[in-house]
């Protein structure tokens, strides 16, 4: 079986059985959530026909899968059990890579604490609050509020674990505390923490080289080789390049397979080497002149093809579609079998 096959069904992309968005959500460990509304098709597309947008969105209001800003400086689906011990580890990386631009805003230590005490003072007892209705809570503290800054600050109190998302409120986010959001989260020690974050990356994302972990989870080179030695993966060499991975999928076949993967998705985000799946351009020439930014990835074979986007009528979904080349018959018909499964998802 080929890296790109054991990719496809380690990502669930293949291997989509499951029907609980939690349980994919704990199968990765985290899964990027820059742009919500994409990264629920990321998981939807993960789980068994008959799962909505709306399946994915009450688990979410519920609790049951949260986001948060851990490894990297960017937002991530967790679930409760993981989000605490996932943020002692990897809070300090991102906290690191944040710090040039804290001093650019004039961020300091005690402004941090500061804001962290105004959020266990005003989110307590289930009090879900928006950035903005947070911002007012800062202002009348003392507490810088201009966009960049409430962001950054807010930021800085994710990956202390002590704020993540609450329920959406229409498309607004808000934030909770992450005692009452998670209260029966697990902790780790050190070195149980860099052991489960490489098992679940690896198991996930394998095969994958040590650089590509690195990558994802923001640890060092050194914590990372010391995660991944001691859950015992197998080397799959290729290339010149030693990829690792835990088991071996089986893997329905997959020549021809059409997926629609939205922004940032972890089978093409995960990974810092691109030999085995190169990324492509999603820029479209655009009829008067110059290029479109189609950010969605058609993947065929485990392949970049081209790019497509999602277009909102009053009464449907549309999807814009820019491939590469040239689509067989069978892949036409099978791209249009994937635009149906995105339209069902979004109840469109």
């Amino acid at each position: 079986m080929s890296i790109v096959q054991q990719r496809l069904a380690n990502q669930r992309v293949t291997l989509n059985a499951q029907r609980d968005p939690a349980k994919v959500v704990s199968w990765f460990g985290a899964v990027q959530a820059q742009e919500f509304g994409p990264a629920k098709w990321g998981l939807g597309l993960r789980l068994s026909p008959g799962i909505t947008d709306a399946t994915i969105q009450r688990a979410f209001d519920a609790g049951r899968i949260l986001r948060t800003h851990v490894m990297r400086p960017t937002w991530h689906f967790v679930t409760p059990a993981d989000i605490r011990w996932m943020a002692e580890l990897t809070g300090a990386s991102v906290h690191r890579r944040m710090a040039t631009y804290d001093r650019q805003l004039g961020l300091d230590a005690p402004t941090f604490k500061q804001a962290a005490k105004v959020c266990e003072r005003v989110l307590r007892d289930g009090n879900f609050l928006t950035r903005q209705e947070l911002g007012k809570h800062f202002a009348a503290a003392g507490l810088p509020t201009r966009s960049w800054a409430l962001g950054h600050i807010a930021l800085y109190i994710e990956a202390e674990g002590i704020i993540c998302s609450g329920p959406r409120r229409g498309k607004l986010s808000t934030y909770a505390l992450v005692a009452e959001r998670a209260p029966n989260a697990r902790r780790l020690d050190r070195d149980e923490a860099l052991g489960e974050l490489a098992r679940r990356y690896f198991r996930s994302h394998g095969p994958a080289t040590l650089r590509d972990f690195v990558w994802w989870s923001g640890l060092s080179t050194a914590d990372a080789k010391r995660g991944l030695e001691m859950i015992r993966a197998r080397a799959v060499p290729l290339d010149g390049l030693q990829y690792w991975t835990l088991g071996a999928s089986r893997a329905r076949p997959w020549r021809g397979l059409v997926h629609l993967l939205p922004i940032y998705d972890e089978y093409l985000n995960a990974y810092r080497d691109r030999t085995v799946v190169p990324h492509g351009s999603a820029m479209v020439p655009a009829r008067t002149g110059g290029y479109r930014q189609f950010q969605h990835a058609l993947v065929i074979g485990g392949q970049v093809t081209g790019a497509w986007r999602p277009r909102a009528k009053r009464d449907r979904v549309d999807v814009m579609l820019a491939p590469q080349r040239r689509l067989t018959p069978n892949e036409q018909r099978a791209v249009e079998r994937e635009i149906s499964r995105y339209q069902r998802f979004l109840g469109a």
